[in-house]
């Protein structure tokens, strides 16, 4: 058990019968009163954020986890199979607890944060940024760059993304697996 002071950043603590990341946190010390600790929370199993205020001095339940690297080898029926890079063991996953999944390319390496005692996966990041190569897009018109326009655009995992006009089938583009978002294209 620890209490309030030692809420950090990362920190993962049993709460309203799920398990809650800090993601930021403020300790305020009032003129009138007594102190707090002013949290925003995010839901490890749901993603759902949560503002909440401690007061100073409460008890709370900490979660040890352990992020591991992991390799995605392919998705089927019963879900997405992953092999631990150091035991070589193999895990499912089920598409819910994964956020992006579209933009999973096979042989991408993710963490998966695994609660420490109970050994069950909690939730898988993908890298913040992949290299994905277009696959299908209208051509763009010569001389038509001068603009921000954006058109649709298919990755070789099948999602949809929107690309500038001058990016062509075969295009190496990075795009951002958080929103989806185009970032540069990739030289060769």
């Amino acid at each position: 058990m620890a209490n309030t002071s030692d809420i950090r950043n990362g920190l993962c603590i049993n709460w309203n019968n799920d398990i809650y990341s800090v993601v930021e946190f403020q300790h305020v010390k009032p003129g009138k009163g007594n102190a707090f600790v002013r949290t925003k929370l995010k839901s490890v199993t749901t993603g759902k954020n949560v503002d909440y205020t401690f007061p100073a001095g409460h008890k709370i339940d900490t979660v040890r986890v352990e992020r591991r690297i992991f390799q995605f080898l392919y998705k089927d029926d019963s879900g997405f199979h992953f092999m631990n890079n150091e035991t070589y063991e193999q895990v499912t996953i089920q598409p819910e607890m994964m956020e992006n999944a579209q933009f999973l390319k096979e042989g991408s390496n993710v963490e998966i944060l695994y609660h420490a005692a109970e050994e069950i996966p909690l939730t898988i990041e993908l890298p913040q940024t992949m290299e994905l190569e277009i696959t299908y897009t209208e051509p763009g018109l010569k001389g038509d760059t001068a603009t921000n326009a954006l058109k649709p655009a298919t990755v070789e995992t099948g999602a949809e993304i929107r690309v500038p006009l001058f990016i062509n089938e075969g295009d190496v583009v990075k795009i951002d697996t958080n929103t989806g978002n185009y970032l540069e294209r990739v030289k060769k």
